[in-house]
C-alpha cells in the first residue's frame, strides 16, 4: 500500500472544484478496492462517498467526516508534485484531510474497530456547499448511513504539527457569500445628466455596507462585511452602466446573520431609489455555524492531553466558515484545528502543510476513535 505520503501528494496534484471531483473520487475508490472488504462498505453520492467499516461489538456509529475538493488557486508552491489542474490548487489542506481518512480506514479494514464506523468523503465543501445537500440524502434515502457522534480536523497552518486545538461550543463563524449587482444607464462620459453611473451608485453603496457592522449589529455579537471585489465600466470616457460588488459575510450567531441581510437589503432599496437603478443580491453559499457539541470537543481535548505526542489546546472562536456546521446541527460532534507548522496561511498559493502532520493525525484519530 502507497504511504500516507504518497497518497497525499497523488492528491494534491488532481485539486477539483466542488461536485467536479471525478478524478478524487475515482482516486479514493481505487484505493479502497484494495483494502480487505469482508467488513467494508462503499456507498457513492455524487462525486462523495461514504466509507462503513462494522465494528466487533458496536453500541453506536462513529462517524468521520473528510471534505475532498480544491480550490480556483493557482499553485505557487515550488514542489515536484504541484497541481496538474492549471488554476486550481488544494490551498486549504483537504488534501491533507483525504490523508488521514484513508489512513483511517486503512487501519480499521486491517484491525477492526468496537464500534462501526462512517467515514464521509464530502464534495464542495468550498462551494456551493456539500454537508447540507449530503446530509439531506441521508436523512431522506439513507438513514442507515447516519451516525451517532461525527468529528472533523482542518488543518491550521499557524500551530506546530501535533496540536490538537478546540473548544466546546461556537468554533467557526456562520458565513455567507455575498454578490450585488446593479444596473444603471450608460453613456458618454460627456453627458451624465443622461445617465444612471454605477460607478458612483457602487461607490455609494459599498461605503453604506461598511456601517451595518458598526451601527446595527450588536458590540457583543461580532460580525464582519468584506467587500473583496468591485468592477464596473468598460473604458475612461464610458459611464458605467453595470457594477458588481462581491463579498462575504461572517457573524458569531444567527440572529445577527440575519439582521446583517435585513440591513443589506434596505440599503440597496435605497440606492434604487437615490440612483435610479435596479439592484439584485446574490448570498451564494451559506454556511451554518460549526457549534461544537461541549461532551464531544471536551473528550477530544482530554484524549489530546493524555495522548503522546499531542498537544491539547483550548483556542478561540474563529470566523473562518466550515459547511461541516451542517453536521454537527443535527448530530453531536466536534471538528479541531489540526497543527501543520506551514508559514503560509490557508487558501494561498505557497500554503504547503509539514507532511508530519499526516501520520500524526492519522494515528491520533484512530486512537481516538478506537477509544468511544
Amino acid at each position: 500500500m502507497q504511504s500516507l505520503i504518497e497518497i497525499r501528494r497523488a492528491l494534491h496534484q488532481i485539486p477539483e472544484l466542488g461536485f467536479q471531483e471525478v478524478k478524487t473520487q475515482a482516486y479514493i475508490l481505487s484505493f479502497l478496492a484494495e483494502l480487505p472488504q469482508e467488513h467494508l462498505t462503499v456507498t457513492t453520492w455524487r462525486t462523495g462517498l461514504i466509507v462503513s467499516i462494522s465494528g466487533t461489538n458496536p453500541s453506536k456509529t462513529i462517524g468521520w467526516r473528510t471534505d475532498i475538493d480544491g480550490l480556483p488557486v493557482k499553485e505557487e508552491t515550488g514542489v515536484a508534485y504541484a497541481s496538474k489542474h492549471e488554476g486550481h490548487m488544494h490551498a486549504c489542506g483537504h488534501d491533507c484531510h483525504m490523508t488521514v481518512a484513508l489512513g483511517l480506514v486503512a487501519a480499521f479494514t486491517a484491525s477492526r474497530p468496537k464500534q462501526n464506523v462512517n467515514v464521509y468523503f464530502q464534495p464542495a465543501e468550498e462551494g456551493p456547499g456539500g454537508a447540507e445537500p449530503m446530509l439531506n440524502w441521508l436523512k431522506e434515502e439513507r438513514p442507515d448511513l447516519l451516525c451517532d457522534e461525527i468529528y472533523a480536523l482542518h488543518v491550521a497552518p499557524e500551530y506546530p504539527v501535533g496540536t490538537v486545538a478546540t473548544r466546546p461550543g461556537l468554533l467557526f463563524a456562520n458565513t455567507s457569500e455575498l454578490f450585488i449587482d446593479l444596473k444603471g444607464i450608460g453613456g458618454h462620459a460627456a453627458y451624465p445628466h443622461k445617465t444612471r453611473d454605477m460607478v458612483v451608485a457602487a461607490a455609494n453603496l459599498l461605503l453604506q455596507l461598511q456601517t451595518i457592522v458598526s451601527r446595527n449589529v450588536d458590540p457583543m455579537s461580532s460580525a464582519v462585511i468584506t467587500v473583496g471585489k468591485m468592477t464596473a465600466g468598460t473604458v475612461q470616457n464610458v459611464i458605467a452602466e453595470n457594477a458588481r460588488l462581491e463579498g462575504t459575510i461572517r457573524t458569531l450567531n444567527a440572529d445577527s446573520m440575519q439582521e446583517v441581510k435585513r440591513r443589506i437589503e434596505a440599503i440597496c432599496a435605497g440606492i434604487e431609489a437615490a440612483f435610479e437603478c435596479t439592484v439584485s443580491i446574490d448570498y451564494g453559499s451559506m454556511y451554518y455555524e460549526v457549534n461544537n457539541d461541549s461532551a464531544c470537543a471536551e473528550r477530544l481535548l482530554s484524549f489530546a492531553k493524555e495522548y503522546e505526542g499531542a498537544t491539547d489546546y483550548r483556542c478561540p472562536a474563529a470566523m473562518t466558515g466550515e459547511d461541516f456546521g451542517y453536521f454537527v446541527k443535527e448530530i453531536p460532534g466536534a471538528m479541531f484545528w489540526s497543527g501543520a507548522n506551514c508559514s503560509y496561511g490557508l487558501h494561498q498559493s505557497k500554503m504547503n502543510p509539514d507532511e508530519k502532520l499526516l501520520s500524526f493525525n492519522s494515528e491520533f484519530v484512530e486512537a481516538f476513535i478506537r477509544s468511544l
